[in-house]
């Protein structure tokens, strides 16, 4: 299965469903970005991008993490 990838423009969410252990952090953490019933469930723009990288770096599986877009500027 290809990761999806959602992006605010500074930063890109990468996730990878087969890793995913539904925790559930990422909604409690950020309920604005992250909606498990919606489609598309990932909303980053609804974040700063500091927040993202600080609730991403919570995912207990692995299944979330980020590429920055324009690691230079």
């Amino acid at each position: 299965m290809e990761p999806k990838e959602y992006s605010n423009g500074e930063l890109t969410v990468i996730w990878k469903a087969e890793k995913c252990i539904h925790s559930g952090i990422c909604a409690k953490t950020l309920p604005k970005v992250y909606t498990p019933k919606g489609r598309p469930w990932i909303h980053p723009m609804n974040a700063s991008t500091a927040e993202l990288k600080a609730q991403i770096e919570q995912c207990p599986s692995g299944a979330l993490s980020y590429r920055l877009n324009n690691p230079d500027a």
